[in-house]
């Protein structure tokens, strides 16, 4: 991957797509558009030019990642080259994997061991008759 350090200015959508956090540039700036990037905090444009020291945070999935720009390329390499484009600050680490452990408990919990059966599946209609008021 060849780093073009003259580069001062770079799209977004480039660059979100060779920094690997989205497979192809359409979905890069479908992310943009759909407002799950922003830069310092704003709703940007996919043509708006990012420089080094710029701080994004994209969202993806459940988790909400804030980055800041180290190196504009505008060549996608190996995820290893990937990462040295950008440094991912140390609050949003922590906040990601105590959000990952909150989804890990709560889904544990949430399931049961297996499926109801008929007898409950009608106690279950019965009740969700009652909450929503159907068949009064």
């Amino acid at each position: 991957m060849t780093i073009d350090l003259a580069t001062t200015k770079l799209r977004i959508d480039k660059w979100l797509w060779a920094a690997r956090f989205f497979k192809t540039r359409s979905l890069a700036k479908a992310a943009i558009e759909g407002g799950k990037v922003h830069l310092g905090g704003n709703r940007i444009k996919v043509s708006k030019e990012i420089s080094v020291g710029d701080e994004l945070t994209i969202r993806q999935g459940y988790d909400d990642k804030v980055v800041i720009v180290k190196v504009l390329s505008d060549r996608r390499g190996g995820a290893p080259q990937a990462q040295t484009l950008y440094e991912e600050s140390p609050a949003s680490i922590a906040k990601r994997e105590q959000a990952a452990m909150a989804r890990k408990a709560a889904g544990a919990t949430a399931r049961p061991a297996n499926k109801p059966d008929k007898q409950q599946r009608r106690r279950l209609l019965e009740l969700r008759k009652q909450f929503s008021g159907i068949g009064d």
